[in-house]
């Protein structure tokens, strides 16, 4: 068993795609996003490509342009995982290799979707595409989008991979994640902003997080002032942050919700691809107050 360090730091945003107002990818936009989250939030890593980049709906030519613009923009100072798996085993074995060969630092592999494979079916994805590049793997583990999870068992076997070291977990089951931590020493990331901080404390190493993108300062402060033992004081910050995590995370996807809240803030971010849509006007104006409050107290 693997000891569970940080492999990708700490605090990763799952970051989204700017696109221009026609709808094209924005790529000097992307680039000055990366910086920002990096520079200005204080983030150590971003996964591009995955669903909150929009991935159903960019061209594996885009795919390619995001992942080129994120490293030459911060690759030298932060991790970079390109989601790279589809419920298309062959097609996400392409994608992995020309994330490796754009210059990604490793990969995100969701569970197959709408396909419902079976465990051993979930097993042969993720070995087969980890197989196929050198690159360290997360899993992403995320059941209410993907409809099936990955079971105990299942996890043991892929854990034996010397390129699977980590796990986005979705699940919402900490129980479930810190069982499946202790017998496999996968390290743990959370992908359910509303359990950041109790996932912290059951011994995940960090997050991939979508309200990062607008709260990554404040996160920060939170899990530093837990590492130093003033639990009062992240579980008071964590209080503080909830009505933004809700009015970013609590009302539809939460990809509009961000966008909504970068171009609040004259950041590039541009319209989700149908079939999402931009937020409601009075949800964006929601969703400003509540950043607004959290940077007011």
């Amino acid at each position: 068993m693997r000891n569970a360090t940080r492999p990708f730091g700490r605090t990763l945003a799952a970051m989204i795609t700017p696109f221009t107002p026609s709808g094209e990818l924005d790529v000097p936009g992307t680039a000055a996003l990366a910086r920002h989250l990096i520079d200005d939030q204080g983030l150590d890593g971003l996964v591009v490509n995955g669903t909150t980049g929009e991935s159903p709906t960019t061209t594996d030519a885009e795919k390619t342009q995001v992942i080129e613009a994120v490293v030459e923009a911060v690759g030298d100072r932060a991790h970079i995982i390109a989601g790279a798996s589809t419920y298309d085993t062959r097609h996400s074995v392409r994608l992995a290799q020309e994330a490796q060969k754009t210059g990604a630092h490793g990969l995100l592999l969701v569970t197959p979707y709408y396909s419902k494979p079976t465990q051993a079916g979930i097993a042969a994805h993720f070995e087969t595409i980890a197989d196929a590049t050198d690159l360290p793997v997360m899993l992403y583990d995320i059941p209410p989008r993907s409809v099936i999870g990955i079971d105990d068992a299942t996890y043991e076997r892929i854990a034996r991979h010397e390129h699977i070291i980590a796990v986005k977990d979705a699940t919402g089951d900490l129980a479930k994640a810190h069982r499946v931590r202790l017998a496999t020493g996968l390290a743990y990331y959370c992908g359910v902003d509303e359990l950041n901080l109790a996932a912290y404390a059951t011994g995940q190493v960090g997050l991939v997080s979508v309200v990062a993108h607008l709260l990554g300062k404040q996160i920060n402060t939170m899990f530093d002032a837990y590492d130093a033992g003033d639990t009062a004081r992240a579980s008071a910050l964590n209080d503080r942050m909830l009505p933004a995590v809700n009015a970013l995370m609590g009302h539809g996807p939460g990809v509009a919700a961000v966008k909504s809240g970068l171009a609040a803030q004259g950041l590039p971010a541009g319209a989700p691809r149908l079939p999402l849509l931009p937020v409601e006007p009075e949800h964006a104006e929601r969703i400003a107050a509540r950043i607004a409050d959290l940077k007011e107290a």
